[in-house]
């Protein structure tokens, strides 16, 4: 039995504002005008920003770039009916003009390793039965079912996942610290208030698999004995806000959000507040405050969050790239994770590149790939065989790294050693 032929259309941010609502309703009207059986799939963000709108034919796996609304016609007429590839709409390679039909044969893709990324761009971030279907709350529910929250934190240790919102810290420790701290009442925040230049790693997240936030922070909650979250969304992030309120209603109908969660006695509720646009209140301190109501102003610690954090109460405080990684986490096991990378920098990273060069967007790779893997392989070089600059990381706290470095590890060490940092992942080249 062949596999149904789908198409899907990316609808992330970058794509919707280059005009993919029309392209995916051009598909439908052509698809129903020839009595089509082709399904035709919303999707979050493919990760080729660069080349959107683009539409993908599964299960042949034939990408289709920089559409406009009328070649839908011809990829209908000649793909769909009569299985002849449209040659132009496919994505060139910029050195040697050659096409490349299929996306895993693109080096933008077939270079990267991916973990957290893994299902944007394939699935329908709107439709929760989507994400269960690939395994999506399995990790949750054996986490609550049958794991002490001591076992959680300890898989988490083992995997040496430090904190990816650019400070680095351990997060099974810092789970500890949360744990260990007395109160009544305690929280746990998700920080989404993505705020550097040329940096849509957690927006593109948000918008193409919102459920692999919230499981995270399901188990993450359980794990420290929260009972209730906040997720920190930039307001000017209207499609992911979108999304995440999908999400989560759907979670609450289906039991994985709310009371007595998979028939346990543990209770947890996420809800959303949005940010007024201060950059400061990306600062966890700030953003706390501003989630309490207050102004977003930083206050020195000690006392962490973790001690006294929202309220008063115990906080725990993760960026969406850290949550996103503890279902695979628990569900595959810490060595899954921990065998990626390097030492003291475990598993993949996520990075947008941006500014001066062939191949822009978001992308996942293992930790330690050198500079000029991510730039030239990966990136494409620079257009028109122009020389490299610099490629500047870590937004407005971190530095610009010239030709010499293009050969460094990249590293939460390394960058720092080189008079740079890792930061939440924003890459300007």
């Amino acid at each position: 039995m062949t596999e149904k032929r789908t198409v899907l259309v990316c609808q992330g941010t970058g794509c919707v504002s280059s005009g993919s609502p029309q392209i995916q309703r051009e598909f439908e009207r052509e698809i129903l005008e020839h009595k089509l059986d082709v399904e035709i799939k919303l999707t979050g963000c493919h990760g080729f920003c660069q080349i959107g709108p683009t539409a993908i034919i599964e299960p042949d796996d034939i990408l289709y770039c920089l559409l406009r609304p009328d070649d839908i016609k011809d990829i209908v007429d000649s793909h769909l009916i009569n299985d002849t590839q449209v040659t132009r709409l496919h994505y060139h390679d910029p050195a040697t003009g050659e096409p490349i039909p299929k996306w895993t044969d693109i080096p933008f893709y077939s270079r990267q390793k991916k973990m957290i990324t893994t299902n944007c761009g394939y699935i329908n971030p709107e439709a929760i039965e989507e994400y269960i279907s690939i395994g999506g709350y399995r990790a949750a529910r054996q986490a609550i079912l049958a794991m002490s929250p001591e076992e959680i934190i300890e898989e988490v240790k083992s995997s040496q996942l430090r904190g990816r919102g650019g400070a680095g810290f351990l997060t099974g420790l810092k789970w500890n610290f949360a744990r260990r701290s007395d109160g009544d009442q305690k929280y746990v925040v998700c920080n989404a208030d993505e705020g550097d230049p040329g940096a849509f790693m957690d927006r593109v997240i948000l918008e193409s698999t919102p459920h692999s936030i919230i499981e995270g922070m399901i188990i993450g909650a359980f794990a420290i004995g929260a009972s209730k979250g906040f997720i920190y969304v930039r307001a000017e992030y209207p499609l992911a806000i979108h999304r995440l309120e999908v999400a989560i209603a759907q979670a609450r109908e289906k039991g994985f959000l709310g009371s007595h969660i998979f028939g346990s006695d543990f209770d947890f509720d996420l809800q959303i507040n949005q940010g007024a646009g201060a950059f400061v209140c990306g600062e966890e301190t700030a953003l706390m405050a501003s989630i309490m109501g207050k102004r977003g102003n930083p206050r020195p610690r000690p006392p962490y969050p973790a001690v006294e954090g929202l309220w008063g109460k115990p906080t725990n405080i993760n960026n969406v790239k850290t949550y996103s990684f503890i279902p695979l986490i628990i569900k595959n096991g810490f060595k899954s994770f921990a065998d990626v990378g390097l030492e003291k920098s475990r598993g993949t990273a996520v990075f947008c590149i941006t500014g001066k060069i062939n191949n822009s967007g978001l992308i996942e790779v293992p930790m330690g790939i050198k500079l000029r893997e991510i730039i030239y392989d990966i990136g494409g070089g620079i257009p028109n065989g122009k020389k490299f600059k610099a490629v500047q990381t870590g937004g407005p706290s971190g530095g610009c790294l010239p030709e010499t470095y293009l050969d460094k590890e990249v590293t939460y060490e390394s960058l720092q050693a080189a008079g740079s940092i890792l930061g939440s992942g924003g890459m300007i080249v």
